[in-house]
């Protein structure tokens, strides 16, 4: 696996050959692409030079075991144990910084969720999955903008859906799509019986223009008068837009702005991101046709987590991964989540590599 690691150092250092070249720092376009390159192999360049350096060093530490010397050969009988780990933590690393990149990762996401089954309930549940997805946001410091939603008289949500932005959202947020489900006893429940209720997540990776052509004769518009929230403007103008796919069928409303411009806008973002995921789940389920199981496989009929309320327990099923503490979760506190189902998915493929390696 490390036979070309060479290859990257060298890379790494015409990168910053260019980046420092006036014609490449005057095509903003290419400069960002060779700055978000050149962060990739800073990383692996770093640990590699590491690497090296410690192998030398058990190297220098074996050869000094021959020593006449009782003291140095003392001195390099102590350290090796030390070196010798470093050395498969480093190799560890590099395996992990080597493996194929997710060409989406550093994508901004549009986020959906849905109410399923449990009627009011789940409504409720939408709204607080929501309220945690936002929060995480905050705390990465995204930006997350609605883009459209069907409000419940009871304050949830039938539907939202919205665009989160910022480095690295797609990687951090794409094992959430699957069907969430939630067991707690409703304010509405008298009797104190607990009441199991779902909701869907979609993660989508916002589509760029170079994914996908979309032939506009190919899309039907309907203007409608928004519902819901928005003073006087609501009743007078149809600001919001409905977009159709005619050859996919794919449907997509928005009327969170009160331009009439920016609800289509921000339609067409939405559009171009569910054929895009249609494509590549289409692409990951022949890659996955011949395994049992695979996190992020997109199967959102999948039940991927249960919220357990009287238990105060969050539990991952994909990953039998079980924490109890359900109210930190709900306040947006996702990361051991999350970076449990990264780390699952990094052992996976590093043992597909050694597979076929």
């Amino acid at each position: 696996m490390f036979h070309n690691l060479e290859d990257v150092v060298d890379r790494f250092r015409e990168v910053e050959g260019l980046l420092s070249d006036p014609t490449v720092m005057s095509d903003q376009s290419r400069y960002r692409d060779l700055t978000r390159e050149h962060a990739d192999l800073s990383g692996v360049v770093k640990v590699y030079g590491r690497y090296k350096q410690v192998l030398s060093e058990i190297e220098g530490n074996r050869d000094l075991l021959q020593d006449s010397d009782p003291e140095m050969k003392e001195m390099a009988r102590a350290e090796l144990p030390d070196l010798e780990a470093e050395q498969q933590q480093l190799e560890q690393q590099l395996k992990l910084l080597l493996l194929p990149k997710d060409s989406n990762d550093e994508r901004n996401i549009i986020l959906e969720i849905r109410a399923g089954t449990g009627g009011d309930e789940a409504a409720l549940f939408a709204a607080d999955l929501f309220r945690m997805y936002s929060r995480y946001a905050d705390s990465q410091k995204w930006k997350v903008e609605m883009l459209s939603y069907s409000e419940t008289d009871g304050g949830g949500f039938k539907e939202v859906v919205a665009m989160i932005s910022g480095d690295g959202a797609y990687s951090k947020l794409k094992f959430e799509s699957g069907t969430h489900r939630v067991q707690r006893v409703p304010q509405t429940e008298t009797q104190g019986r607990i009441h199991t209720s779902a909701c869907t997540v979609a993660v989508l990776p916002e589509a760029q223009d170079v994914d996908i052509d979309i032939n506009p004769a190919d899309i039907r518009t309907d203007l409608y008068r928004a519902s819901g929230s928005g003073g006087q403007h609501v009743n007078k103008t149809e600001s919001a837009v409905r977009l159709t796919h005619i050859p996919t069928g794919v449907v997509v409303a928005c009327q969170d702005e009160s331009s009439q411009h920016k609800n289509k806008a921000k339609a067409m973002k939405v559009l171009k991101s569910r054929i895009y995921d249609q494509v590549l789940a289409a692409q990951q389920a022949e890659m996955a046709a011949d395994r049992k199981s695979q996190v992020g496989s997109g199967d959102r009929s999948e039940r991927i987590r249960t919220y357990n309320y009287p238990q105060g327990r969050c539990t991952d099923h994909r990953i039998n991964l079980t924490l109890y503490r359900l109210d930190a979760i709900m306040q947006g506190e996702i990361n051991e989540v999350l970076d449990a189902l990264i780390t699952d998915h990094q052992a996976a493929l590093l043992s597909q590599q050694e597979r076929s390696a």
